[in-house]
């Protein structure tokens, strides 16, 4: 039944939508309060998208988020950062530092 599809699609939009919502509307309140696990992963990859991912995609690499276990953040470089000598100091110094000032002072990043 077309209806009943539009209908479960259009719950499930607004379900999404108010999530990032809300995810959005505690990054930008600067309140350090706890995090679901949703939100925390979706401040990591809006961080990623729109701070850290430019800068790297300029120099010829990407990042790619892997997965979030706790306050580990374990992410794969792609492109040129893969394979780049200063990967380390990428991983630390562009991710990590930007991570841990927008999020949380706590996390730390693996490449994986």
């Amino acid at each position: 039944d077309i209806i009943k599809d539009v209908k479960e699609k259009n719950a499930v939009t607004n379900l999404n939508t108010k999530g990032v919502n809300l995810t959005k509307e505690i990054a930008n309140s600067g309140q350090k309060r706890a995090l679901t696990n949703v939100q925390k992963i979706a401040l990591i990859q809006k961080v990623l998208d729109e701070e850290v991912r430019p800068v790297l995609i300029a120099d010829g690499g990407d990042v790619e988020l892997y997965d979030v276990d706790g306050d580990i953040v374990k992410v794969v470089l792609q492109g040129a950062c893969g394979s780049c000598p200063s990967s380390t100091a990428t991983l630390k110094i562009a991710i990590e530092s930007r991570l841990r000032d927008r999020i949380n002072p706590s996390l730390v990043v693996e490449a994986v």
